[in-house]
């Protein structure tokens, strides 16, 4: 009796097996799950094609590969240009990344590895707020707080400190692609923060306790067994605050400046992509004009999924890496 059980499911599993209709309940399951992620990719082709390239279509006639590589942008005279607007909004996105990236993941280390649980817990929800603020306060925090600090304190420190230096030419501002920079950083950390504080906290105890196992220090355990073993998750969270960062409107809108012009200097006032697209949807008063600011958030789509593909690619190859070197 006791090995007709296992026999009876054997001839069931193959019978499963040869007879599709068997598996009825997997199939349905399987379609269903396919229809959801066709339809996501259909929504998206939607968008770009049925919308943003058919509104497009008559900038891109009447410009052509022009409108990437010129910095005019004058509609009386009906000429656009959207090379301006692209370097705004990548300058500011990494300007951003490259000061939010070390201080999310310093709070994320001291979250996870060295403050004490109802610390950690606090930092936590701390951030998680300040997510949650939004991006049009932020915007008038950094008009009437950051910006006057920028233009007393910050810029006229560093032309005093650097006055040879092409980045910080010019006269103080106060607005410009620093204040855009600096208010991407404030709005990109929560996202790192939060996902690298939760990569971190999944890694295994047995990593940290084998470091200590070998005489090492906390700081000694964190970066040589925590940060190795999370390393594709932290460049995972950079990736989702730089996707955050080039699709921000309103707060880089207050503080950027809003000219089309391209200078080596942090301190003068910059466009982006986004903010023009803001500003000027609704003085668009001819076809033409509405056509390129469609364009504009064509190139914004691309630009997004271009820089977002080389952040996946970057991941992928860590990781890779990573596991290279664990077989090995």
């Amino acid at each position: 009796m006791a090995s007709a059980a296992p026999a009876a499911s054997k001839r069931a599993f193959q019978a499963r097996a040869l007879f599709g209709a068997a598996n009825l309940p997997d199939i349905i399951f399987r379609t269903i799950v396919f229809l959801f992620g066709a339809l996501t990719l259909l929504v998206l082709i939607a968008i770009i094609v049925a919308s943003m390239v058919k509104e497009s279509s008559q900038s891109i006639g009447v410009f052509g590969l022009s409108f990437l590589h010129t910095t005019v942008w004058d509609p009386v005279k009906e000429q656009f240009g959207a090379l301006t607007f692209m370097y705004g909004t990548i300058v500011t996105s990494i300007l951003g990344l490259l000061i939010a990236t070390p201080i999310s993941l310093g709070v994320a280390i001291f979250a996870v590895e060295l403050a004490p649980p109802w610390l950690g817990n606090s930092i936590s929800i701390v951030v998680e707020l300040l997510a949650a603020i939004p991006s049009v306060l932020l915007g008038l925090w950094g008009i009437f707080v950051m910006v006057p600090f920028l233009q007393r304190v910050v810029e006229p420190a560093f032309i005093e400190r650097f006055p040879d230096l092409p980045l910080f030419e010019g006269p103080p501002y106060g607005v410009g692609l620093l204040a855009g920079g600096l208010i991407l950083a404030i709005m990109v950390i929560p996202t790192i923060v939060a996902i690298s504080r939760d990569v971190m906290v999944t890694v295994p105890v047995a990593q940290r306790e084998a470091m200590l196992a070998l005489g090492a220090t906390n700081w000694e355990s964190t970066t040589w067994a925590v940060l190795p073993y999370a390393r594709s998750g932290l460049l995972g969270a950079i990736v989702l605050g730089l996707g955050r960062a080039l699709g921000e409107t309103m707060a880089v809108t207050m503080v950027i400046g809003n000219q089309p012009q391209i200078s080596a200097s942090l301190f003068h006032p910059a466009y982006t992509m986004a903010s023009v697209i803001a500003n000027e949807f609704t003085e668009a008063t001819f076809d033409l004009y509405l056509s390129a600011l469609t364009e504009v958030g064509l190139l914004l789509f691309g630009v997004t999924i271009i820089m977002n593909m080389l952040a996946r690619l970057l991941v992928w190859s860590t990781a890779r890496a990573s596991q290279q070197l664990g077989g090995a």
